[in-house]
């Protein structure tokens, strides 16, 4: 199997446009947010659907948003170095096509993945409201919020010293159901879902391809380095830790839709590429 090597500086249409477009957004929305005080976050990223903030819009828009110059630079990178290939095998329209179904997917995913999450955190916070106590509310943030601010520790000890005071007790309830609003409210934003959708067939449709990994300058062949990173993704998605703020259910379900869609082509064409 010949690999395609589209010249370096000759970019595809849809891929050169994605890269334009994120990059823009991205200062755009670092211009808005330092200038103006604007969280733009709150009308373009993608929140629960429980949340005031929710839009359907933002399955679509999430994708061209960036949590910082790290994010941005991974995803611009991997779309860049196995997004062109791709549309010069499939052509502009068929790239795009795949580009934003994996995104979608994986956000459709990713919210299906917090919609577990979002019960499990209300059961135990209706769990605590029934019988409100310290070590109850130490469980749920521990359990269901991650790392929090000093003070609520402080909160947890203080109430601890004096369990039976009715006031205290109405504080802790009310600062439990600010947790689970603040959880609803978290947005979600990358288009890390797309990327991994890229990675999957870039490791179909070139499965013997020799990759050098970024950080360690080992060649490992592209099947095996897109199996590889779908297991760990899978691994730290059923990890679930508090402490882990990466959408890795999301990833998978853009390799899932990705998969889908392929072998939907493949089966559907004579001639997949």
């Amino acid at each position: 199997m010949t690999q395609y090597r589209p010249p370096l500086l000759n970019l595809p249409p849809v891929v050169k446009n994605l890269l334009i477009i994120n990059v823009i957004v991205f200062l755009g929305a670092s211009v808005v947010g330092s200038k103006f005080g604007f969280d733009i976050d709150r009308l373009l990223a993608l929140h629960f659907f429980k949340s005031e903030y929710f839009r359907p819009h933002q399955f679509i828009t999430h994708m061209f948003m960036h949590g910082g110059i790290g994010h941005i630079f991974f995803n611009m990178f991997a779309l860049f170095m196995f997004g062109r290939v791709l549309e010069s095998v499939w052509g502009p329209k068929r790239f795009l096509m795949y580009y934003l179904i994996t995104g979608i997917g994986a956000a459709l995913i990713h919210t299906l993945v917090n919609w577990f999450d979002y019960m499990s955190m209300k059961n135990a916070l209706d769990a605590f409201v029934n019988t409100p106590s310290p070590d109850l509310l130490s469980q749920f943030v521990r359990e269901h919020v991650g790392p929090v601010r000093p003070w609520v520790h402080d909160f947890i000890n203080q109430w601890a010293e004096h369990p039976n005071n009715a006031n205290t007790t109405s504080q802790a309830i009310e600062l439990a159901n600010r947790m689970l609003e603040g959880s609803i409210n978290t947005p979600t934003v990358g288009a890390s879902g797309a990327v991994f959708g890229i990675l999957l067939a870039f490791g179909m449709l070139f499965p013997n391809t020799e990759l050098m990994l970024l950080f360690f300058p080992i060649p490992i062949k592209a099947k095996y380095f897109v199996i590889g990173y779908g297991v760990l993704e899978l691994f730290l998605g059923i990890q679930n830790s508090a402490v882990d703020n990466v959408a890795h259910f999301a990833h998978l379900g853009g390799m899932i839709f990705g998969f889908i869609l392929i072998k939907y082509w493949q089966k559907n064409s004579n001639r997949f590429y």
